[in-house]
């Protein structure tokens, strides 16, 4: 087939996500390897965001993809009652690597219904049914995983279908309304103003009917708000206090992203419930999972678990997994994220110092963010938010893809979520053009002071 004909057939026939069907922006990819895609017309990007933020091991990996060739001769596919050769290896090595009492695993299809599946066990565990989740998240695009998000997407479907959930703030240092400088204010006190506030949440809903805290470790598409120092501790704390679950959403941050197996590690929680995808197959194949205490897994004993897909621990996607998970060890790549990391840390400095547009960035591990103002003073976005891009972002995304780097930006913010195999040197070629791309916004911001 030619170049043209695959994008001019797959833009025909197929309905895009996220996006008006004729102003879709569509990447026709012919390969990949390591950290770079390519177009069908040969043309080389950079992937600075993972393809869809779960490529961790880098593309082409032979390992992996030697593991699932091999499963599909061996057994292609198993039904959700049968028990596999990878079901039984997938379980034992992911209870090696999760937090500690974290040992029985449900597996799905992708991170939207094991979120919603962590919620069913979280409300037949405690028969409560309320979930508090915060609004700068992202859950899922299903209808109940909808309803636990928290920004702008869930508003076009509702109302919901799931009831119960509540939502509660943020700790958003760069755009507190406890704190005009959040960036000022020492992190345990901020952290502090955050925790009273979800206490109050709580004690307004009623202990009593609340089920579960469900969050994002690290917030992900809604700019990388890494939780200040205490913040997820007092989370952990107040669930404890009122016998509510914790539930972490590790679905982006989840596997190495952050230099972790599990970015609570950072903090050294616990939680009783985490949900995992995207990073778990390094998408090679679609799966998710949520692991659970033994104790919680221990209500379905003698009680039927009422859920269940099709494909649910399809053998070839568990393969991947755990091939994926034995690159990960092997290839030392938690280190690699962590010392990329600190890379990427320097680099966002030195970005932010350079370029008035830049209000604020923020990173851990291989998970970072730039958020683009027009002005530093209010804080005023580059781009306003749950709105059609403005012409000076439009400006700066399409230079960046031009150039040769794929990145995924949410309105007025730049995500970078490369491969966790990437080096430094590779760092620093994506943050060229990006550096020559912010230029262009400086200069409109001049041009508006003029």
């Amino acid at each position: 087939m030619k170049s043209d004909e695959i994008l001019s057939k797959s833009m025909k026939h197929n309905l895009w996500t996220w996006t008006a069907q004729r102003k879709a922006d569509i990447l026709p990819v012919e390969k990949a390897e390591g950290v770079y895609l390519w177009d069908t017309s040969g043309k080389r990007y950079l992937d600075f965001n993972s393809t869809v933020m779960c490529v961790n091991i880098g593309h082409g990996n032979t390992h992996v993809q030697e593991a699932m060739i091999r499963q599909i001769r061996e057994l292609t596919f198993a039904g959700p009652h049968m028990a596999t050769k990878p079901r039984a290896l997938l379980g034992e090595k992911l209870a090696s690597i999760t937090p500690p009492g974290l040992t029985r695993f449900l597996y799905t299809l992708g991170g939207s219904d094991a979120n919603e599946n962590a919620v069913k066990i979280a409300r037949d565990y405690t028969g409560r049914f309320k979930i508090l989740t915060r609004y700068r998240s992202y859950h899922g695009a299903t209808m109940g995983a909808m309803a636990l998000t928290g920004d702008y997407r869930r508003l076009h479907w509702e109302p919901l279908t799931m009831p119960g959930v509540v939502h509660f703030l943020d700790p958003y240092p760069y755009r507190s309304p406890f704190f005009p400088d959040g960036r000022s204010v020492e992190p345990t006190v901020f952290s502090q103003a955050y925790l009273d506030h979800l206490e109050e949440i709580i004690r307004f809903e009623g202990p009593e009917t609340i089920a579960a805290v469900l969050i994002e470790t690290v917030t992900g598409t809604n700019g990388i708000l890494v939780p200040p120092e205490g913040y997820l501790q007092g989370v952990r704390a107040l669930c404890d206090k009122y016998k509510i679950l914790l539930i972490t959403d590790e679905v982006m941050c989840g596997f190495g992203r952050t230099g972790k197996w599990f970015a609570s590690e950072h903090w050294n929680v616990v939680p009783d419930i985490i949900t995992m995808a995207k990073g778990l197959t390094s998408g090679y194949a679609p799966l998710g999972a949520v692991a659970m205490k033994e104790e919680i897994a221990a209500i379905y004993d003698e009680r039927q678990f009422v859920g269940g897909m099709t494909y649910n621990g399809h053998p070839v996607s568990l393969a991947a997994a755990l091939a994926n998970i034995e690159v990960i060890e092997e290839q030392g790549l938690l280190q690699n994220a962590s010392q990329r990391g600190e890379t990427l840390k320097q680099l966002l400095a030195e970005m932010k110092e350079k370029h008035p547009c830049v209000g604020d960035v923020r990173s851990i591990g291989l998970f970072g963010a730039a958020e683009l103002v027009r002005d530093r003073a209010i804080k005023e976005p580059l781009s306003p938010a749950a709105k059609p891009l403005s012409p000076v972002m439009k400006k700066v995304k399409s230079f960046i893809l031009e150039n040769g780097v794929f990145m995924y930006n949410t309105f007025h913010m730049l995500l970078f979520i490369p491969p966790l195999i990437i080096t430094d040197a590779q760092l620093r070629e994506g943050f060229k053009v990006i550096d020559a791309a912010l230029s262009l916004a400086d200069e409109e911001i001049l041009k508006g002071l003029e």
